[in-house]
C-alpha cells in the first residue's frame, strides 16, 4: 500500500490513531489496576500490597528505560515509519498474551511483570521513532502545537477511559475492555499505514558512522557538552526520581483510604485526564508559552503542588478532584514545552540518538523510584502511621490515622522537594535561558 498523506494531515491522522489506541489501553491498564490490587489484598494477603504493584509498574517502565540508548542508534539507522508499525504490534500481542492467561483462569503477577517488561522493551523503540519522526513531518512552528495535541489525546483517553473502565469492570468484566484494548490497536498500526513518514536529512554530526556501541553513546556526548541541555535533564531527573515515588503510591492510597473503592479511583484519575484536556486545549489554541523553558519549570513547581503535596493532604474525593484536575492543566506544558525545544535544537537524523540519551538521563531513577515507593509504604510510613505509630503524634493533624496516612505524607514530602528543586533550576541561568544560549538546528550561521 503507498502512503496516502503527509505534512499535518498525515500528524493528525497518526495523532487519531494513537488516541485510540491509548484510550484501549488505558482502560486495561485500569483494570489490571484493580485485578492486581484485588489478588493482593484478597487472594494472597500475605503479599505487600505497594511492593506488588509497584513492581508491575517497575516492570512497564524499567526496560524503556535502560534499552533507550541502544534503541536511539538503532531508530536513527533504521525506517522510523516501520519502527512505530513494529512496536505498535508487539504491544498488542502482549495484551492478546494476558487476555489468554486470564480467560483460562492462569494468569498470575508474575505473567504482568513479563507482559510489562516485553511492552517496554518495545516502547523503547516506539517512543525516539514516533518523536523523531514529528521532526520530519511538520515545520518547526507547529513542534509546541504538536506535542500539545499528542498530550491532549492522551488526556482526553485519561478522563473517558478510566470511568468507563470503571463502569464496564462490573459488566464486562476485564476479558471484556482487554477485547477493546486489542481492537483499537489496529487503529494506531492502521494511521500510521497510510501516511508519509520522510527519513531525515543527514547532518554534518550525523555523517559519521560508528559501531552500534559507538552510536549508543553519541547521544550522552551531545548533551554533556550542552550545558543547557544536560541542565533540562538533571531538573527532570531528580524532580522524577520524587515522581515516581508519589506516582506509584496514588493508586494504593486513595485505595487504602476509601475502603478499596474502584469507583472513586476511576473518578480521581479521570479529574487528572480532564485538567489535562484543558491545558491541552490551552495550548493548541495558544502554541504554548513565549519561553518554553518556563512551562517546563513552572509546570513541575505547580504540578507537584497540586498533584502531590496537596492531593496527599486531601482526604476526601471534592478535594481530590479540585487538586487533580488543577495539577494537570499545568502539568501538559511541562512536557509539551521540554518536546519542542530538544525538536528545535537537535538536527531531526540525531535525534534517535539523542531523544534516547536524553529520556534515559531524565528517567533512570524512575525504576529506583518505583522500587523505594513499596517498602518505604509497607514497611516505614504506614506502620508510623497507624493508631500509636511513632509518627501519628507528629503528622496525624496533616494525613490522619490509619491505612494510606502513610503514603500521603510520602506523597506530600515529593511533592515539596520538587518545587525546591524547580526554584533552584529556575534560578540557575543555563537552565533559565536554554532557549537564547542554544541555536535552533536549521538557523542560519551567523554572518563572518
Amino acid at each position: 500500500m503507498g502512503s496516502w498523506l503527509s505534512g499535518m494531515q498525515a500528524f493528525y491522522l497518526v495523532a487519531l490513531g494513537q488516541f485510540v489506541s491509548i484510550f484501549g489501553t488505558t482502560m486495561t491498564q485500569f483494570g489490571l489496576t484493580i485485578w492486581t490490587w484485588t489478588f493482593v489484598t484478597e487472594i494472597q494477603p500475605t503479599a505487600d500490597p505497594a511492593t506488588t504493584m509497584a513492581l508491575v509498574g517497575f516492570f512497564n517502565f524499567a526496560p524503556e528505560v535502560l534499552l533507550g540508548p541502544i534503541a536511539g542508534a538503532l531508530v536513527d539507522r533504521w525506517n522510523r515509519k516501520l519502527v512505530m508499525i513494529i512496536s505498535d504490534v508487539a504491544a498488542g500481542l502482549a495484551t492478546i498474551a494476558i487476555f489468554l492467561l486470564y480467560n483460562s483462569g492462569q494468569l498470575e503477577i508474575w505473567h504482568l511483570y513479563v507482559a510489562g517488561a516485553v511492552t517496554a522493551a518495545f516502547k523503547s523503540f516506539q517512543w525516539p521513532a514516533f518523536s523523531a519522526a514529528i521532526s520530519t513531518m511538520i515545520p518547526k512552528e507547529q513542534y509546541t502545537r504538536a506535542n500539545g495535541i499528542l498530550s491532549l489525546t492522551e488526556s482526553v483517553s485519561g478522563i473517558l477511559a478510566i470511568p468507563l473502565a470503571g463502569l464496564l469492570l462490573n459488566r464486562i468484566g476485564l476479558n471484556g475492555i482487554m477485547t477493546i484494548d486489542i481492537i483499537t490497536f489496529l487503529a494506531a498500526v492502521g494511521g500510521i499505514l497510510v501516511v508519509s513518514i520522510p527519513q531525515p536529512k543527514v547532518s554534518a554530526e550525523g555523517e559519521a558512522k560508528n559501531n552500534i556501541w559507538r552510536d549508543s553513546i553519541f547521544g550522552f556526548r551531545y548533551i554533556l557538552k550542552r550545558p543547557s541541555l544536560l541542565g533540562l535533564q538533571m531538573l527532570f531527573f531528580f524532580s522524577n526520581l520524587l515522581a515516581s515515588i508519589a506516582g506509584t503510591l496514588l493508586a494504593p492510597m486513595i485505595l487504602s483510604r476509601t475502603g478499596n473503592d474502584e469507583q472513586i479511583l476511576s473518578f480521581v484519575q479521570g479529574a487528572f485526564g480532564a485538567g489535562a484536556v484543558l491545558g491541552g486545549l490551552i495550548l493548541v489554541r495558544t502554541g504554548g508559552l513565549k519561553r518554553r523553558t518556563n512551562g517546563i519549570i513552572w509546570g513541575w513547581f505547580f504540578g507537584s503542588l497540586f498533584g502531590y503535596t496537596l492531593l496527599g493532604a486531601g482526604r476526601s474525593l471534592p478535594f481530590w478532584l479540585v487538586v487533580a484536575f488543577a495539577s494537570s492543566v499545568v502539568i501538559v506544558y511541562i512536557n509539551a514545552s521540554n518536546q519542542a525545544i530538544w525538536q528545535a535544537k537537535v538536527p531531526a537524523d540525531l535525534q534517535g540518538r539523542v531523544f534516547s540519551a536524553r529520556r534515559m538521563i531524565a528517567q533512570i531513577v524512575g525504576p529506583v523510584g518505583i522500587l523505594l515507593a513499596g517498602p518505604l509504604a509497607d514497611r516505614l510510613f504506614e506502620p508510623a502511621l497507624r493508631e500509636g505509630g511513632n509518627l501519628t503524634g507528629a503528622f496525624a493533624w496533616l494525613v490522619g490515622v490509619g491505612p494510606g496516612a502513610g503514603m500521603a505524607l510520602i506523597m506530600i514530602i515529593c511533592g515539596l522537594v520538587i518545587m525546591v528543586i524547580c526554584v533552584i533550576a529556575y534560578r540557575i541561568p543555563a537552565i533559565r535561558n536554554a532557549e537564547d544560549i542554544l541555536p535552533d538546528h536549521d538557523a542560519a550561521p551567523a554572518p563572518a
